[in-house]
Order: C-alpha cells, then sequence, then structure tokens
C-alpha cells in the first residue's frame, strides 16, 4: 500500500519524464568524478583496488556446488552468460512478477535451481557473487528498461526519491540533483549514481551494497532505516538505475 501511494504522488505531478529527468544526459557524472585522485587511481587499478578482493572470492564461488548445483553448472563462463547481464537490473521476473536487484536474482536461483539456502543480505558470499558478476558487464551503459510492468516501481521509486524525510526533512533530491559538485565539509556531493555497486567504502574498510549505501544517507538525515530487501529500496534502485542510464559499469567501485 505504501509503494502505490507513493506512485500516486507521481503520476498526481503529471509532469513528462523527458521533462522531469533532473540531470541532462550530458552532464551525468559518476561518483568516481567526485573523488579525489588518489581514489580514482585506486579504483582503476585491479593490483590495488580492494573491491577485487570480492571479486576474487566470487569467481571461486561461481564455480563452487551449492546444494545440488553450482553457478557455472548452469551459466558456464561468466565472462561469456554475465556480460552485460547487470546493466539490466533491477527488472521484473515475468514468471512472478516480481521487481528483482542483481541480490534477488542470485537468492531466487539458489532457492529454486540450486537447492540450496539464499544468502543472507551483506554477507561476505552474496557481495562476491555480485561483485564478481557485475564486473562482467565492467564499461557497459546502464540500460534499466521501465516499461511495462516494471512502471509501477519506477513512480514509486521516483516519489521515494523525491520524498522528504527524517528529522531533516530531506530528500534524496535536495543533494544529488540540487547541490551536487558542492562541498560537504571536506566532501564534493556527488550525483548520487549507482554504477560502482557494490563498492569498497573508505568508511566501511569493506564492500558494501547500494542498499547499504541508502539506508547510510537514511542515517544521515536521521530517517527511519527499513530492512534489506524492503520494497521500497527496490523501487528506488529501479529509479537510480533508471537516472543513471548511459553510464557506465565501474564494480567494484571505490569511495570515501
Amino acid at each position: 500500500m505504501k509503494r502505490l501511494a507513493l506512485a500516486a504522488v507521481a503520476l498526481a505531478a503529471g509532469v513528462a519524464l523527458a521533462q522531469e529527468r533532473p540531470i541532462p544526459p550530458g552532464d551525468l557524472k559518476s561518483g568516481s568524478a567526485f573523488l579525489g585522485s588518489d581514489l580514482r587511481a585506486l579504483q582503476n587499478d585491479d593490483f590495488a583496488n580492494p573491491g577485487m578482493l570480492w571479486v576474487e572470492r566470487g569467481e571461486k564461488l561461481w564455480s563452487e556446488p551449492a546444494g545440488k548445483l553450482a553457478c557455472a553448472s548452469c551459466h558456464k563462463d561468466a565472462a561469456v552468460s554475465m556480460r552485460g547481464v547487470v546493466a539490466s537490473y533491477p527488472k521484473v521476473d515475468k514468471a512472478n512478477g516480481k521487481l528483482l536487484n542483481l541480490d534477488g536474482r542470485i537468492n531466487q536461483c539458489r532457492s529454486e535451481r540450486m537447492g540450496a539456502e539464499p544468502l543472507r543480505y551483506e554477507s561476505e558470499e552474496l557481495l562476491a557473487l555480485t561483485a564478481y558478476i557485475a564486473r562482467q558487464s565492467l564499461r557497459l551503459p546502464i540500460k534499466t528498461s521501465i516499461e511495462g510492468a516494471a512502471r509501477a516501481h519506477f513512480e514509486a521509486g521516483r516519489a521515494s526519491y523525491h520524498l522528504r524525510r527524517g528529522q531533516m526533512n530531506l530528500s534524496c533530491a535536495h543533494c544529488h540533483d540540487a547541490q551536487w559538485g558542492k562541498r560537504l565539509l571536506s566532501e564534493t556531493i556527488s550525483q548520487g549514481h549507482p554504477n560502482a555497486y557494490p563498492a569498497y567504502r573508505m568508511e566501511w574498510q569493506a564492500m558494501g551494497s547500494l542498499e547499504r549505501r541508502l539506508r547510510a544517507c537514511l542515517s544521515g538525515i536521521r530517517a527511519e532505516m527499513l530492512p534489506y530487501g524492503s520494497q521500497e529500496y527496490l523501487d528506488l534502485e529501479l529509479y537510480l538505475a533508471w537516472r543513471a542510464q548511459g553510464l557506465p559499469i565501474e564494480t567494484p567501485g571505490v569511495r570515501r
């Protein structure tokens, strides 16, 4: 009901998508564009990027049986079968009509096809697999669809992005649309794009998912943090992916 209510708010605005897109395509900038040269160099160096440790672990997990099968049992060489896959997520599953991000798709495969238990959100194994799979689409542009069954999720995500929240009464748009490029203490505010996630953040000293980053933002504005896997997060991920259309996949990103 909450998701439908958010969608109704967005639809009531009656503004065409082309008019409402906050950042013109020519001005789109990945979060890496707002980093210092040291962190950009760290991200671009496969031997120094700490996120590559999770990618390497994911490569091993890809071939290890989980339950009755391994990922490689069906999908073979990930460099071929997974090339371009993450660029289209989140997406609606045609079989059940549910919106899935890459985490959700992996766990669906484990529970429905592999005879294995779903992996816990933010677990080392799930982060490793998502990082490894996303890495196969390095430098390919995001191309998420918002047509058909995805439209209602997109509208809900758009409304969520513009919703004022928490004690600070701020929305995502207040920072990432209106203030990007400006300084906030020692940081430069980015445009808030998801193309580097899962990413290694220096403040975490670990790899983290996009949902972990969203929860950190909510904590920063003193707003309620929803549980991992909540529908509102998934809807917001879809909107963020649409908003970042054309930006290249950078996983694993490095962020401050």
